[in-house]
């Protein structure tokens, strides 16, 4: 009985020492892993607020809230476990590792994900403007997380990985609200230039699509081998750019064939040896 006794003493000494050793740490730890996640959850509950407020697509702000708020949670645990003495250094090796092994198994898968966030924070384009991108040309009908969807104006749909679009050149034709059309209309060697410059002047003040300011410019641009050639440029909105190209196009042949000007094109003479 008395070495039972004795035995039960040093039970409860070991205990009582084991509570003054680690209760401290215990709840400190308890605390900041309280603490802890509930900061984690108003970062991210602010860092949707901020999202909003930037206008960014609604498709990629619960991905990106959920996504800040787990790495800071991982943070905050891998910290407490540190604070009761477990030693994280072999633990963060691993994770480093298999880490690294992933990142290169899906690094392309990555790099789009990458450029969608960038596409999607600072907005080169948006649904709906009409870009020219590793050498595809149409509007954009989707943004997603990997890639970028564009609908060609023979109704052919592309699918262009995010990775290259954010970071190569493109043009977007929808950013400004006008365009310059630019044309090069030849009449043969001999022709009344004054005549031609005339005849397609008024063709451009005769279309109430052309801008006024910009004023349109007509200038004799090249001395060419078989034809004189006039640089033509004019000013329109955006939506009107076809419509005026091709009305140009189209009435200048017509118009230079009523006045007698003659538009040049290649010919071969052959002569027969006999």
């Amino acid at each position: 009985m008395q070495e039972q006794l004795q035995n039960g003493g040093q039970y409860l000494d070991t205990l009582i020492n084991l509570f003054v050793a680690w209760g401290p740490k215990l709840v400190g730890a308890v605390l900041a892993l309280v603490i802890g996640l509930y900061l984690a959850n108003m970062i991210a509950r602010g860092f949707n607020r901020l999202m909003e407020k930037k206008g960014m697509d609604p498709s990629l702000r619960p991905f990106l809230k959920s996504l800040i708020g787990n790495l800071l949670k991982v943070l905050v645990v891998v910290s407490v476990l540190g604070m009761v003495g477990i030693q994280m250094t072999s633990f963060i090796a691993i994770l480093g590792a298999a880490g690294l092994a992933v990142g290169m198994a899906l690094s392309g898968t990555l790099q789009n994900f990458a450029g969608g966030v960038m596409i999607l924070t600072f907005r080169p384009f948006k649904v709906g403007d009409v870009i020219e991108a590793q050498g595809y040309t149409g509007a954009v009908k989707e943004i997603q997380i990997f890639n970028t969807i564009l609908k060609t104006p023979d109704n052919k749909t592309i699918i262009i990985p995010n990775g290259g679009l954010a970071t190569s050149s493109m043009v977007n034709y929808s950013t400004e609200a006008t365009r310059r059309v630019d044309w090069v209309f030849g009449i043969a060697y001999g022709d009344d230039i004054d005549k031609a410059k005339e005849v397609l002047m008024g063709l451009l003040k005769s279309n109430d699509k052309v801008l006024d300011d910009p004023a349109p410019f007509v200038e004799l641009g090249e001395l060419a081998d078989s034809s004189v050639n006039f640089t033509v440029r004019a000013w329109v909105n955006s939506a009107d750019y076809w419509p005026v190209f091709f009305y140009m196009q189209e009435n200048v042949y017509r118009r230079f064939a009523e006045v007698g000007l003659n538009i040049p094109f290649p010919q071969m003479d052959v002569h027969l040896d006999k």
